[in-house]
């Protein structure tokens, strides 16, 4: 009869008090074994098996009345193990007691505490192992069979993870890595199997229903290539994120997610100066306005990771400030000082607003930006963009650090959003000639996953049935993921010098076709393409510098230096916003020219004692 049969019977009460009694019968043999150093006599051990007696009385007396065999704690948690060391520590000084009262003396005085010690050793074993057979009998029931591909930092976190984790939804069946060194390597027990080509051979043999890619930082190719192995082997994808979107976390379960078209068009891993980055803004008061967008909500998270004194975030978008601070605190009553809700076009308001948070560093992300729109309406980039940055620097006088966001379409401009943010950087570059603080912009391409980006219109064209519209098949912009773009333009802050313009290095620029393509992949029913053709004021392809700019990298491989000539104020404030939108677009380019100064605006100077517009 086997001894899974004859213990059927009893219940787990009566198991534990089983498996204690015979860790004790154990642990006194033991002892007495070491004490004679292996040479056992009858007497020996007939005294040692009369005190394992004594203790298993005595342990189970004083378990009962512990309540430990009575279900006051459940099997192998901490509050039983606490329980029962004491349960054992005074079994063994009664045991002891006994023992030195008796004559001739059952066993060595040494015997008792040390079987004690053994004793305690078995139970605990007896308990881990039940707890870990527990666990993986209920996550072989529930868990999701799985590969894992990538045996570095972040498959080694992630194995840890899901392994620690009884409610993970996976269970690592192995992994896949590329790295022949790797071979024969096991990760908490969980064996490399071979590499990315073996997966379809490794799946059937393993029985894995999924793959977790699981390199923190590898190039689109590869994510694309293992995409379409696991795809192909009838099997689901997963991905764990990139270290931009973990920042300083662990890989978790938690973190594993769908793929996304960001991780298909790549990502990369951005070596930042955090020291640098630490002295800019750690105690420092910091105020991001246009924080609840998608660049300023990235901004304020990255930024609070250096402790800054206040982190104040302005925005003229309640939902969308409430929808930041819930991102970053978990709560969202609105009723802090850390969310203004202000307008840039109020100068009033902005000057009540510096006045009570007296900001030290200043992230200007707020602006129109979509271009068409303010193709048609000029005005709203006049009001907003140029205005608005004008009002904000015209209270920035005492602030040590002014970082205006800008893009590439200030680059050799031929929209109206080209050459209000180009106007901008001429303004910024201004305000660093006149204030003491740094004043200086960081430019950068198409931003994937922000509100409003192109990524986000395709998803939503593809979500609802198609067709994905593209301007023109050979059309190309620079993308960037949020974290990255990001990263760099604290980094460009904190090393930048004043009255530059940063330029991101965006890589190499994609086809917006492909984009196209690859969105249209990651659904399950075909979506079709159609071509629009470009509109007024976009280009078949965008520049980073200008034509009269050199790259120039002095603070960072990936971020170019340029300068910028600055603007007079006075100039922007000469635009009238009301103007026939083609002499106003007229006006905004003569403004991005070198020196506007011996050019004649279509609208007129303000009258001397009268207020302006914007004042």
């Amino acid at each position: 009869m086997s001894t899974r049969r004859l213990l059927a019977p009893l219940t787990s009460r009566d198991k534990a008090l089983l498996l204690d009694s015979v860790a004790w019968l154990v642990g006194v043999n033991l002892a007495v074994w070491s004490r004679y150093e292996g040479v056992l006599t009858p007497a020996a051990v007939a005294g040692a098996t009369a005190l394992g007696c004594l203790a298993i009385c005595c342990h189970a007396l004083l378990g009962h009345v512990r309540f430990i065999y009575r279900g006051r704690h459940r099997f192998g948690t901490f509050d039983e193990v606490i329980t029962l060391g004491t349960t054992v520590a005074a079994t063994a000084l009664v045991v002891l007691v006994i023992d030195i009262l008796s004559r001739p003396r059952l066993a060595p005085i040494s015997v008792p505490l040390v079987g004690g010690v053994l004793a305690m050793v078995f139970m605990l074993g007896g308990r881990y192992a039940y707890r870990l057979r527990a666990e993986r009998r209920l996550r072989r029931r529930r868990a999701t069979p799985a590969l894992l591909f990538g045996a570095g930092s972040a498959g080694h976190d992630l194995v840890r993870a899901i392994i620690n984790d009884q409610r993970s939804p996976y269970r690592p069946v192995g992994m896949l890595d590329d790295d022949p060194d790797k071979r024969h390597l096991q990760v908490h027990g969980v064996p490399v199997l071979g590499d990315r080509h073996a997966l379809g051979r490794v799946a059937a043999a393993t029985g894995a229903k999924a793959v977790i890619f699981a390199v923190a930082n590898a190039d689109a190719e590869l994510i694309r290539e293992v995409r379409r192995l696991t795809l192909q082997a009838g099997l689901i994808f997963k991905i764990v994120p990139s270290v931009g979107e973990l920042l300083d976390q662990r890989t978790s379960v938690t973190d594993v997610r769908d793929v996304a078209v960001t991780d298909l068009l790549g990502r990369r891993q951005i070596e930042t100066d955090l020291g640098a980055i630490a002295e800019c803004l750690r105690g420092r008061r910091v105020l991001v306005t246009g924080a609840g967008g998608s660049i300023g909500a990235e901004l304020c998270r990255q930024i609070r990771r250096f402790e800054p004194a206040v982190l104040t975030m302005l925005d003229r978008d309640e939902s969308a400030l409430h929808a930041v601070q819930l991102s970053l605190s978990g709560r969202a009553l609105l009723d802090s000082a850390e969310t203004v809700l202000a307008d840039l076009r109020d100068p009033a308001a902005l000057a009540r607003v510096f006045a009570t948070h007296r900001p030290e560093v200043v992230v200007h992300a707020a602006a129109l930006k979509h271009l068409p729109l303010l193709q048609r309406y000029p005005g709203e980039a006049v009001k907003t963009n140029i205005w608005g940055t004008l009002h904000l620097l015209e209270q920035c006088a005492d602030v040590d650090l002014f970082v205006n966001i800008s893009t590439d379409k200030a680059a050799n401009p031929i929209s109206v959003l080209g050459y209000s943010k180009r106007i901008t950087e001429r303004l910024t570059a201004h305000a660093n000639q006149i204030y003491p603080g740094r004043f200086l912009n960081v430019r950068f391409g198409n931003v994937l996953g922000s509100r409003g980006s192109v990524l986000t219109a395709f998803m939503a064209q593809a979500a609802s049935g198609g067709p994905i519209t593209v301007t023109h098949p050979e059309v190309t912009r620079f993308l960037m993921t949020i974290q990255e773009a990001v990263q760099l333009v604290i980094q460009a802050a904190a090393l930048g010098s004043g009255g530059d313009v940063l330029v991101l290095d965006m890589g190499t620029p994609v086809r917006i076709a492909d984009l196209a393509r690859q969105v249209a992949e990651t659904l399950a029913r075909p979506v079709p393409i159609v071509y629009t053709g470009l509109r007024p004021g976009e280009k078949m392809h965008e520049e980073l510098l200008g034509a009269d700019e050199t790259d120039v990298r002095l603070v960072h491989p990936l971020i170019s230096q340029v300068t910028v000539p600055p603007l007079d104020p006075e100039l922007a404030r000469r635009l009238d916003p009301a103007a026939d939108p083609a002499d106003l677009i007229r006006d905004l380019a003569q403004l991005c020219v070198a020196d506007p100064s011996p050019l004649t605006l279509t609208s007129p100077l303000p009258v001397p004692g009268e207020r302006s517009a914007v004042d």
